[in-house]
């Protein structure tokens, strides 16, 4: 079973929901990466998204955009995230990682050494944010064949039929995304949400889990009630930006920022 697959098992049993955080891999510089993926586990992750770098990142707002700009000028590559996910697993063996990025640094190295190199490297699954699942059907088997998920987005504007359809592809779970525009964008509806994901139950048994606006302990609460698993990428990001002069004091600031919404989420529970 998929790790991805089994912590969501894990959540159902234990009556909790996944918190997944993102960052961007090699901000501010490669050298720290896996330090922040351990305190992000350490503060309650479930799953970590880990961004690959990329110069034209077109759904990201400000905040990501920069990571990826700083990644980028202190030279972090596709081999460097390999590597990052390499060396993390040999302390986590467990905690499920997801690549989320676009397409052109995938397609530069080809669709079977990306994936070869990924599951090699104890990658989980595979967030490609601008292949639709019209156009996955290449790269897609060829993850599948190595165990590795591709996960696909949902937006508040796709139709019920399309959703049906990016459920028929994806696997280990459903990103939606809770408001119209880039990442690090206005404040969600918590109400709005549950009235869109109470549809794509009926279409698809995978963990329905949101990001997109999710900023403290209270927002990522409000969503616990409604989704899955909580997303949350800015708000860590702007911490790390906010400190990327003094990087040894980041896993505190992570810790700080994602633990609130562990204790938060997991009162729901309790």
């Amino acid at each position: 079973m998929n790790r991805i697959d089994q912590r969501f098992t894990e959540l159902k049993s234990q009556g909790r929901k996944a918190l997944i955080p993102y960052i961007t891999a090699g901000d501010p510089a490669p050298a720290h990466t896996v330090g922040f993926m351990h305190a992000l586990v350490e503060a309650g992750a479930d799953i970590i998204e880990l961004g690959v770098p990329f110069s034209d990142p077109m759904a990201d707002g400000p905040v990501i955009q920069k990571a990826c700009e700083r990644a980028l000028k202190n030279g972090t590559t596709l081999a460097h995230l390999f590597d990052m996910v390499r060396e993390f697993r040999q302390a986590d063996a467990t905690t499920p990682v997801v690549l989320m990025g676009y397409l052109n640094p995938v397609e530069r190295i080809g669709y079977e050494a990306f994936a070869d190199k990924a599951q090699e490297a104890g990658v989980d699954g595979v967030l490609t944010v601008d292949m639709p699942p019209e156009e996955a059907d290449e790269f897609g088997p060829i993850l599948k064949e190595r165990g590795l998920a591709s996960i696909f987005l949902v937006a508040p504007t796709t139709s019920n039929t399309r959703a049906a359809t990016i459920c028929a592809h994806g696997e280990g779970y459903l990103y939606y995304v809770s408001l119209k525009g880039v990442t690090g964008a206005a404040t969600l509806n918590a109400a709005d949400v549950a009235k869109r994901l109470a549809p794509l139950r009926d279409i698809t048994s995978l963990p329905l889990c949101v990001g997109f606006g999710i900023r403290d302990g209270a927002t990522a609460a409000e969503v616990a009630k409604v989704a899955d698993g909580v997303i949350v990428g800015s708000a860590l990001v702007n911490r790390i930006a906010e400190n990327a002069d003094t990087p040894e004091t980041i896993p505190g600031q992570l810790t700080a920022v994602l633990a609130e919404m562990r204790h938060a989420m997991d009162a729901l529970s309790s």
